[in-house]
């Protein structure tokens, strides 16, 4: 049952065999396809490709119409119609070339007969470079060449090694990508000087090809295995004896070791000759881990290094500190009697450490007093403060211990630090030197550089605003050096204090500027949280920008303002920037006027969106005095000009001449007034002479017509008082002859101011129909502006304005000059003397009177 069980899996691998056999065989049994010469043949050689069809295995129903087709890959190379086809190829490439052949019958289909491959190759070129090696004492020899130019075909190396005693050994590889073979066997150091030949033949169907034979020795080809159980001791804990050991084999003569800080860096050789597996290291530093690596060789001029060992990884013991640490301190004062003394120093390096910082022993001593303060500090911390009276003389010493001792204490005098004017740098600047790099320059004081034993230039991150403790960023340069290059913490887009101390003996000065290393427009303006009116003036209080969109240093900020619902340019103002402002005030808004503001930043790249819009109303008193005050002043100044009299009546003889035609108002006809009627018989109760009644008594339903003479004379030059009317001398007629007295004798049953326009009537015209023209002598006098008739009749309104004096004449020889200016922009007829000839008699009734026809 066993037996049948076991049988089971035989049989079924025999039946896959067959199948697969039979399936081989029966991919051609409608034919075959032949290659000759060979299917191998050399580059540049014909070969020639032949189909035959097997009997019974054409066409079915039309043997004649059978048709055979050659394929080389899928492009027709020949055909033809018949049972047999042969065809020549030439000019095959390098590699494997596959040809088909196919049965067209007269459906169309083809049909697969069968197929062939050609290879084309060359010769194997010969094998160079033969070596050996034997990996270890106890290894087997590997035996490596270089076998030239690729065959593309199949082709076999043969390794062949012979030594002393006819001693032979041959290995072979069917592979013509062989460029190796492992013989298997050892070569022991009994006779290490003992010479072997190796040597490699390469085969093909094309032809052969031999190496040239490599000799050696034992010593030659055995490469030793690498160092092992490699470690290092330090003698008394010490780095100044230490000591690295391993593990190699028994014939190893030669050794190199090679040595690096374990965070990369150059490699230290050291080649050491009978080592014995040991080595002493001299100049290895304190408190520093090493990469440690070891290599053997069995002789000194023959065989091969062994490979590098694993890597040792070691931490030298510690020592006390050797450097000096740099120590820099600011003052700040609390109130009026103390201060606080902030202190800043930088870590040592791992060489200047030699070990690890457990802390910083910090000792702050009045110098005149005596008094001591001593503080251990943590070797996390980097600073310490005090608090310390403003008054005295301070001095610090700061020092680095670890477990074996201390640094030597760095002292410091503790002074004003920005005390000395005369020691204060010139001209100090900033620019950027890359994305993470500035450069400060300045110029040396002027009168104190002699002074200066050194510069300090210190820079910190500025963020206005957060009350976040930004680290302190310095660095030291000698006296004659007028620049510095500053990497440290230095970020783009970011804002830096940067201050230049110049340090003598007891003294300093300083001088600040801002800078960064890269900018650009800030990303938000400033946020207005709070508009107030403070008497008629607007405070505005802003948020300062985030440090993160800020981009650079701001240089300024700007407040815009417009009217609400406007389209007019907003009106701006700019403010310097200062780190601790956030509010400003601003002037020119209107009261009872509602505005909206906002605010922006700009930087050396550009300006900033604006920030929130923020809307302001103002009140109104707060700007009353600006509309009295200047009010009060034009009112004080007007009254004062106009109480100047020649100014006042340049003033009124002004509007007089630039009053327009049409706004002057007619005078009514005189002839028809009540009074002109009533008049006459004022004249005749008056008892005036005959001559005079006759004139005036008329009928008063047809009063008689006075008779006007035209007067033609010289424009009359500028009144003298145009407010005032002026009336002829007593004696005097309006035409310059003599009045008599009973003329002008006033009655008594007259008043002052009848009399007064009796007079007016009589300047204007004659006594009666009878009365005869008179020449004129002396200009007519002009009636003042005020006199105009009221709606009683035609009495003037301003009777009491009328003076109750006779007004003394002008000069003739004044009056005769043309002196009349008109300033009026509008045409005026009545500026023309009337043009009637001499004798020619006017009536009232033709006669217009207004304010326009005044001739001055």
């Amino acid at each position: 049952m066993a037996c049948t069980v076991r049988g089971c899996p035989l049989a079924f691998i025999f039946i896959i065999m067959w199948l697969l056999i039979k399936a081989k065989i029966d991919v051609c049994k409608r034919g075959n396809v032949t290659v000759t010469p060979s299917k191998e043949i050399s580059l540049g050689s014909a070969v020639n490709i032949s189909c035959y069809l097997k009997p019974q295995q054409g066409c079915s129903s039309y043997p004649s119409s059978n048709k055979l087709i050659l394929y080389r890959f899928n492009r027709t190379i020949h055909s033809q119609h018949s049972h047999y086809l042969s065809s020549q190829v030439t000019g095959l490439p390098l590699g494997t070339t596959v040809f088909r052949c196919k049965l067209a019958c007269s459906s169309g289909d083809e049909i697969r007969i069968c197929g062939a491959e050609v290879s084309v190759g060359v010769v194997p070129e010969q094998p160079q470079n033969v070596s050996c090696i034997q990996k270890g004492e106890h290894g087997t020899v590997v035996c490596t060449w270089d076998r030239g130019r690729d065959t593309h075909i199949s082709t076999d190396y043969t390794l062949q090694l012979s030594g002393p005693q006819n001693l032979s050994w041959q290995k072979q590889c069917k592979d013509h990508y062989c460029d190796h073979l492992d013989l298997g066997i050892n070569l022991t150091s009994e006779s290490p000087e003992s010479s072997y030949t190796a040597k490699v033949t390469a085969i093909n169907k094309l032809g052969s090809s031999s190496s040239f034979p490599s000799t050696f020795t034992f010593l030659d080809i055995v490469k030793p295995l690498p160092p092992w159980d490699i470690g290092i001791t330090f003698l008394n804990d010490s780095v100044r004896r230490c000591t690295l050991h391993w593990k190699d084999e028994g014939l190893v003569l030669l050794n190199r070791l090679r040595y690096r800080f374990n965070n990369g860096g150059s490699w230290n050789m050291v080649n050491v000759t009978n080592a014995k597996g040991r080595h002493d290291l001299l100049d290895l530093k304190p408190y520093t881990e090493y990469e440690f690596q070891i290599s053997s060789k069995l002789h000194l001029y023959k065989g091969s290094w062994s490979d590098w060992s694993e890597s040792l990884k070691k931490q030298t013991p510690e020592e006390e500190p050797d450097g000096i640490l740099d120590v820099w301190y600011k003052k700040q004062h609390i109130d009026y009697n103390r201060q606080q003394i902030s202190l800043f120093w930088k870590d040592l390096s791992i060489a200047e450490a030699r070990g690890k910082i457990l802390h910083y022993k910090v000792t702050l001593q009045e110098v005149a007093g005596g008094k001591t303060r001593l503080k251990n500090i943590s070797a996390h911390s980097s600073s310490c403060a005090w608090i310390i009276p403003r008054t005295g003389s301070w001095a610090v010493t700061v020092s680095a211990a670890n477990s074996k001792g201390s640094s030597q204490p760095t002292h410091i005098n503790i002074m004003d630090l920005c005390g000395a004017r005369l020691l204060a740098p010139l001209q100090v600047s900033a620019h950027s030197e890359g994305i993470n790099n500035m450069m400060v320059t300045w110029e040396p004081p002027r009168s104190a550089a002699s002074a200066v034993k050194e510069y300090v230039v210190e820079w910190r991150e500025l963020y206005p605003g957060s009350g976040k403790k930004h680290p302190l960023n310095w660095l030291r340069t000698p006296s004659y050096s007028m620049s510095a290059l500053i990497s440290e913490n230095i970020k783009p887009y970011i804002c830096y204090e940067i201050s230049v101390y110049a340090l003598s003996a007891h003294q300093a000065g300083c001088s600040s500027v801002r800078g960064n290393s890269k900018d650009k427009a800030p990303l938000n303006g400033p946020s207005i949280n709070a508009i107030t009116e403070e008497k008629g003036r607007v405070l505005i209080s802003w948020n300062q920008i985030p440090a993160q969109e800020q981009m650079g240093c701001i240089l300024h900020y700007r407040i815009y303002w417009k009217e609400q619902d406007s389209d007019s340019q907003p009106r701006l103002c700019e403010i310097p920037y200062r780190v601790s402002q956030n509010s400003q005030l601003i002037n020119g808004l209107q009261p009872r006027v509602t505005y909206v503001l906002w605010m922006t930043a700009l930087t050396a790249a550009g300006e900033s969106p604006r920030g929130n819009e923020r809307e302001c109303y103002l009140q109104g008193k707060a700007s009353w005095n600006v509309v009295v005050a200047p009010s009060i002043c034009i009112a004080v100044i007007m009254v004062g000009i106009f109480s100047m009299r020649n100014f006042r009546q340049k003033v009124f003889f002004l509007l007089s001449a630039l009053r327009p035609q049409w706004c002057s108002r007619e005078i009514p006809d005189p002839a028809n007034s009540t009074w002109a009627k009533k008049y006459p018989l004022m004249e005749e109760k008056m008892q005036l002479p005959e001559d005079r009644l006759l004139t005036a008594r008329h009928t008063p339903e047809e009063p008689e017509t006075l008779v006007l003479n035209e007067v033609i004379h010289q424009v009359a030059p500028a009144f003298r008082r145009p407010h005032r009317c002026i009336w002829p001398e007593k004696g005097q007629g309006v035409q310059g002859h003599h009045i008599s007295e009973e003329d002008t004798a006033p009655p008594r049953a007259l008043t002052a101011e009848t009399r007064q326009l009796g007079d007016l009537y009589k300047v204007l015209g004659g006594k009666g129909p009878d009365s005869k023209p008179r020449n004129p002598v002396s200009p007519l006098t002009v009636l003042p502006v005020d006199y105009l008739p009221t709606h009683e009749g035609y009495l003037p309104s301003n009777i009491d304005y009328l003076p109750s004096q006779e007004a003394p004449g002008p000069n003739p020889l004044e009056e005769l000059e043309p002196q009349h200016i008109s300033l009026s922009v509008f045409p005026s007829s009545s500026l023309h003397p009337l043009s009637f000839s001499y004798g020619e008699k006017l009536t009232l009734d033709q006669l217009k009177m207004g304010c326009d026809s005044l001739v001055l």
